[in-house]
């Protein structure tokens, strides 16, 4: 029931160009799950290191107390909001201009390593700073890689364009 361009009414089309992006959707879907779920671990680290701190009898300061457990929720969660826009952005690019598929496999790449960042970031009861700090690589590295080749690849496809 929308409008008929050509012989397939519009509703139909919507409904391919839908059933094409797929891939990249689940992704931005996960992603977004990976962000929300450190949001609410952060605001959860917070609250436990406030009853922490009443319990000993101390002031408890989110970001002048340098506490190494909020340090760390946080970065977990500010991390991800940092690369969230430019991560998506290139990978919903990378899926128009380029190719739906590989824009679905270095997203999946990219989120998954994201979603395993807080494993190599410090000791959740320690926090920041109590492990190698190297071993954040191992997360880091495919998600900078991952963005690189969905950068790459939209670059690539616009100086086509050119000519």
């Amino acid at each position: 029931t929308g409008e008929n361009l050509g012989s397939v009414p519009m509703a139909s089309k919507t409904s391919l160009i839908a059933k094409e992006f797929v891939g990249p959707g689940i992704v931005t879907f996960a992603y977004l799950s990976v962000y929300y779920g450190f949001l609410l671990n952060a605001a959860f680290t917070k609250r436990l290191l406030e009853r922490r701190y009443k319990a000993e009898d101390k002031k408890f300061d989110r970001y002048f107390g340098q506490d190494r457990v909020m340090l760390r929720a946080d970065r977990i969660h500010l991390n991800t909001l940092e690369h969230m826009v430019p991560f998506l952005g290139m990978m919903w690019l990378h899926a128009v201009f380029v190719d739906v598929r590989s824009a679905t496999v270095a997203g999946s790449i990219g989120t998954i390593a994201r979603a395993v960042y807080p494993f190599f970031l410090g000791s959740r009861e320690k926090g920041l700073g109590f492990i190698n700090s190297k071993i954040v690589y191992v997360s880091t590295m495919p998600q900078y890689l991952s963005l690189l080749y969905l950068v790459q690849g939209v670059g690539r496809s616009f100086i086509k364009s050119l000519y």
